[in-house]
């Protein structure tokens, strides 16, 4: 059976050396549960400390439930002060504590943190992630299209799959980024994105998953299919899955975690085709991700989107209209302004 030991200590060094540029002395945090990789977590630690770094690994048992959910199973008072002194946080935990208390006091507080959500990915998919790109290329590349968004007042995302959907944007809310630069203090996720906070109750139409958290969809014939209305999902069609869903949803007893948290634009110059891993599909090149429940209020001020956890869903191939101007047709950039950059990262 493979272990990947050089990759481990491939992506670890590309984290810890290029992406963070940990300086001596800077103090590392890496957690994890009992469904994370030891393995990876030992070999980002190494890589800390090897260039003058304190790593310093915490692990706690699988919580039940993501975010704030899941805020009873972990030993929150001490991961709390832990973080709020740390320079370096990365997250490894299968179940995450993104959007907890936890993190939402951690990222509020401590005005230095650099942090980085990589969850359960397997060193498989962050070979493809994280491995292999020019971070200042694809810095270029999102902040231009970033800037495209922000001029715009309607933004319309369809697919072949059947999505048809649109949103007004609000330049009070997130137009954020993450190229693999985290040097800086940041709210961090795996590179290649553009995400946006829509405007409050403007998202109306349907979104049809090609991969769902909490849902068997990837990889299947079944059909998960939100109608959208006023920011909300007003309903979920589809077949036995889509029932299922529903009952997830009605279990959190939380009208939030209806309603829409966040859009991503894919753009990962490596991930072309989806393998099942939410962190490495959401980045799909040409794909989108539409998120739900909980916001941050950092995202979304004055006061977030208080909801008990958050999912996500992705669309696997899309075309994404900016008011009437299109970018992306079926999962390739087109427009004129994007196509040079787009073919330094990709090649076509």
């Amino acid at each position: 059976m493979a272990d990947y030991f050089l990759e481990r200590t491939k992506v670890a060094r590309v984290m810890i050396e290029e992406m963070f540029k940990v300086k001596p002395g800077e103090i590392i945090a890496i957690t994890g549960d009992s469904g994370s990789d030891r393995d990876f977590a030992d070999a980002l630690a190494a890589a800390a400390h090897a260039v003058g770094g304190l790593p310093l690994i915490m692990w706690t048992p699988k919580a039940s439930q993501d975010g704030q959910a899941g805020i009873n199973d972990w030993p929150a008072k001490a991961l709390t002060a832990a973080l709020c002194k740390v320079d370096v946080w990365i997250e490894l935990q299968s179940t995450i504590i993104l959007y907890s208390h936890i993190w939402e006091t951690a990222m509020a507080k401590n005005k230095k943190l650099r942090y980085l959500i990589i969850a359960d990915s397997s060193i498989q998919s962050l070979m493809r992630t994280f491995v292999g790109f020019d971070i200042s290329t694809l810095e270029q590349f999102l902040v231009k299209v970033k800037k495209m968004a922000m001029k715009s007042k309607l933004i319309k995302i369809t697919s072949t799959n059947g999505t048809n959907v649109s949103y007004e944007t609000d330049l009070n809310y997130a137009f954020d980024i993450d190229s693999g630069d985290y040097s800086k203090p940041l709210f961090g996720t795996a590179p290649g994105y553009v995400n946006l906070v829509p405007k409050l109750e403007s998202m109306n139409g349907n979104i049809v998953f090609d991969l769902l958290m909490n849902a068997k969809v990837y990889g299947t014939e079944n059909h998960v299919e939100f109608i959208m209305k006023d920011g909300r999902i007003d309903d979920v069609v589809g077949g036995i899955e889509a029932e299922n869903f529903k009952r997830y949803l009605a279990s959190f007893n939380d009208p939030n975690m209806y309603k829409i948290s966040h859009n991503m634009f894919g753009f990962n110059p490596n991930v072309h085709k989806m393998c099942g891993e939410v962190v490495e599909d959401e980045r799909i090149w040409g794909g989108a991700d539409f998120g739900f429940g909980h916001t941050s209020p950092m995202d979304m001020p004055p006061f977030g989107q208080v909801a008990k956890s958050h999912f996500d869903g992705i669309v696997g191939r899309v075309s994404i209209f900016l008011d009437a101007i299109q970018i992306v047709d079926d999962g390739q950039v087109c427009h004129p302004d994007l196509k040079s950059l787009a073919y330094k990262l990709i090649g076509n």
